[in-house]
């Protein structure tokens, strides 16, 4: 196994169309993925698609911590080749993502709340399940790398999209700034 080179904003494999995997058991194939899974792990990441890693095939990986998915109670490393997702309802959320491939930087994006995503995984065997909240959230990002798009494509407003670390400093001063204002007002009473 190897730790990948991960592919940053402006590669251009990161804007193709990612091809189909035409055989799912070949060697190679499972050899990529678990490259993936200790770049993802190294990085640390909790999705990473094949096209991230310059490998412009149809294969995303993702594992989602218990803590940031408190409603599924968080999902194990799964492996989808050839994934589709489909969305079950019409209803969005927007929400902050992150990418491996735009380092530092954060956005807030609308994605579906409910999806149900098929593919197939490193035994062969086709799954499909549904998912909602944090867990389609990143099915969805992560299939959209195989597609060439990255989540800034996806915001509507691109005055929430910064670094990290700044949104982090503005939010911590928003919250100074909220839990002062009864001091002010009792102070001007």
């Amino acid at each position: 196994m190897a730790i990948l080179k991960i592919a940053r904003m402006g590669h251009p494999v990161l804007a193709g169309i990612a091809h189909r995997v035409t055989d799912p058991m070949a060697p190679a194939v499972h050899s990529l993925i678990a490259d993936m899974i200790e770049t993802m792990l190294d990085a640390p990441g909790i999705g990473l698609s094949a096209p991230q890693v310059h490998v412009p095939a149809r294969i995303v990986i993702f594992e989602v911590p218990e803590n940031r998915d408190l409603e599924s109670g968080g999902v194990p490393l799964t492996v989808l080749i050839n994934p589709e997702v489909e969305p079950l309802s019409e209803e969005m959320e927007e929400g902050v993502e992150g990418c491996l491939s735009l380092p530092g930087m954060a956005g807030r994006v609308l994605r579906y709340t409910k999806i149900r995503y098929s593919g197939i995984n490193l035994a062969g065997d086709v799954i499909e399940r549904d998912a909602e909240g944090y867990q389609a959230r990143v099915v969805q990002h992560e299939c959209d790398h195989l597609d060439g798009i990255l989540y800034p494509m996806r915001m509507t407003d691109l005055t929430s999209f910064g670094y990290i670390e700044e949104i982090a400093k503005a939010s911590d001063e928003d919250v100074e700034a909220e839990a002062a204002e009864p001091e002010r007002e009792a102070a001007n009473t």
